[in-house]
């Protein structure tokens, strides 16, 4: 009989300490929004609405950017693209986000290219307008900027 108390204690013990553990672990962090548009001009490549999708995982996060109004010049390979996102703070500076990551695109796809990585603080409110998305394929370097602030606003992360 006394071993099967020292069990159950033993067992009552272990169901409050996982029960204090997950009032002490920390909350998920999340950006809001996760996802907003812009109106962005790539000069000779194009221009036209791009959709920029971001995640938080603590104070790394990541930037995906799509745009059906720019296309790919010619087929491309998977990560065959050097990206660095320039997003504007608030307060005052800039957020660069990077990676040689895009999935394969045939000549005339959609642009897509991403998940770039970056580091926030909490609180951080980066918006497009103002910075800038720079990518090199081959040598040659594409540059596009917003044409105005994204919608629905600037990305907050907690």
């Amino acid at each position: 009989m006394r071993c099967k108390r020292i069990g159950a204690g033993a067992a009552l013990a272990a169901g409050a300490l996982a029960v204090t553990g997950l009032a002490f672990a920390p909350a998920a962090l999340a950006v809001t929004p996760q996802t907003a548009t812009i109106s962005a001009d790539c000069g000779t490549f194009g221009s036209g609405e791009a959709t920029l999708t971001a995640t938080q995982d603590g104070t790394a996060a990541t930037l995906t950017v799509k745009s059906s109004a720019i296309t790919a010049p010619i087929a491309l390979g998977e990560d065959s693209i050097s990206s660095t996102l320039t997003l504007v703070k608030s307060g005052g500076g800039t957020v660069d986000f990077t990676a040689t990551k895009n999935p394969a695109m045939a000549a005339g796809a959609p642009v897509e290219v991403g998940p770039l990585d970056g580091t926030v603080a909490s609180g951080d409110s980066l918006e497009a307008f103002g910075g800038s998305l720079k990518m090199t394929v081959f040598g040659i370097t594409i540059t596009c900027t917003a044409t105005g602030p994204q919608s629905p606003g600037p990305f907050v992360f907690d």
